[in-house]
C-alpha cells in the first residue's frame, strides 16, 4: 500500500526572511508536512497585496538555523504578494496544500487588513487557488515590527497556527471561505479561549502625520490603535482581541461585493436621469 504523499506547505511573511516570527511558524508547521520557506528579502510591512514594478524578483537561496534544524530558505526581492507568486510559479515543483503567512509582528484587525502585507500574501495565495492562513501576534509596542526583536514570545501564536493548519490540511476550508485570519493577544497562553469572529466595522489604525519641518522635509504617516469598542460588534476581531483579550479567528473571502439587492440598486440607478 502506497504511503500518503507528504503535505506541502508554503510559508511566507511581510517582516522579511530574518523574522523570528517566521522561524517560529516554520518550527510549528514542520510536523505537518514539508515546509517551503519563501519570504521577502526586506522588511515590507503594510504593503497589502501590492505588485510594484520596482522590485527585482531576485531569489537568494540561504541556509538558516531554525531551532535545531538547518533550513534552506528563499529570500525574494518583492512584496509578500509577489513572493507568493514567485514561490508558486518557480520555487515549488508542486502546488502547495496550504500557504501560511506570518507569524506577523502586530495584529491585523478591522477594515485595516487590506493594508497588511501578511493578509495580502494570504489573499494572493487564495486568488491562486490555495487555502491560506494569515497569522499575527499583537505587539505591546507596535513599532517593534520595524526592528525584528528576538525577545518576543511567539509560542502561543505558533501553537494556534499549527492547530489551524492541521485543521485545514485535514478538512479543507468551508465553502465560501478563501482564507483564515488569526490574531493572538500578546499575553495569550495555551489556556486563552478563542472566538470565531467577523471583521471589525472600522479601521483599526488611526493615521497621523509625523513631519518635522515644512513640506520639503521627510514625512511619515503612522498609526495608533483605535479603541472605540462602541463602534464594533462584540463578535468582531477588534472587540475580541482588544477588549476581551481572546484569540480571534476570522474566516474571510475574496468576494468584496456589497451584500445588497443588486437588482434594486440597478433599478434605482436607472431611474436617475
Amino acid at each position: 500500500m502506497a504511503k500518503p504523499k507528504r503535505k506541502q506547505i508554503l510559508l511566507t511573511n511581510d517582516d522579511g526572511i530574518e523574522s523570528p516570527g517566521l522561524w517560529a511558524a516554520a518550527e510549528a508547521l514542520s510536523s505537518l508536512g514539508f515546509v517551503t520557506v519563501a519570504a521577502p528579502r526586506d522588511q515590507v510591512s503594510a504593503s497589502g497585496r501590492s505588485m510594484p514594478t520596482f522590485y527585482d524578483g531576485r531569489i537568494l537561496v540561504k541556509q538558516l538555523q531554525i531551532g535545531d534544524q538547518s533550513w534552506t530558505v528563499h529570500a525574494i526581492g518583492g512584496t509578500p504578494a509577489q513572493v507568493v507568486m514567485h514561490a508558486l510559479l518557480e520555487v515549488m515543483d508542486v502546488k502547495p496544500d496550504l500557504v501560511v503567512s506570518g507569524i506577523n509582528y502586530g495584529e491585523n484587525l478591522g477594515n485595516s487588513i487590506t493594508v497588511s502585507g501578511t493578509v495580502g500574501a494570504a489573499m494572493e495565495a487564495a486568488a491562486m487557488g490555495v487555502p491560506a492562513i494569515a497569522a499575527s501576534l499583537e505587539m505591546i509596542n507596535i513599532q517593534d515590527y520595524r526592528n525584528n526583536p528576538t525577545d518576543i514570545n511567539f509560542s502561543t501564536a505558533a501553537n494556534y497556527t499549527h492547530r489551524l493548519a492541521k485543521w485545514i490540511l485535514t478538512h479543507g476550508l468551508p465553502n465560501g471561505v478563501d482564507l483564515i485570519k488569526l490574531d493572538v493577544p500578546h499575553d495569550a497562553t495555551p489556556e486563552t479561549p478563542w472566538r470565531i469572529t467577523r471583521l471589525g466595522e472600522h479601521r483599526y489604525f488611526e493615521p497621523y502625520l509625523n513631519r518635522k519641518g515644512n513640506w520639503d522635509h521627510p514625512a511619515y504617516i503612522e498609526g495608533h490603535p483605535v479603541d472605540r469598542f462602541d463602534l464594533v460588534s462584540k463578535d468582531s476581531d477588534i472587540y475580541t482581541l482588544r477588549h476581551d483579550r481572546m484569540i480571534s479567528i476570522t474566516p474571510l473571502q475574496l468576494d468584496m461585493t456589497a451584500r445588497i439587492d443588486l437588482a434594486e440598486l440597478d433599478a434605482t440607478i436607472r431611474k436617475t436621469k
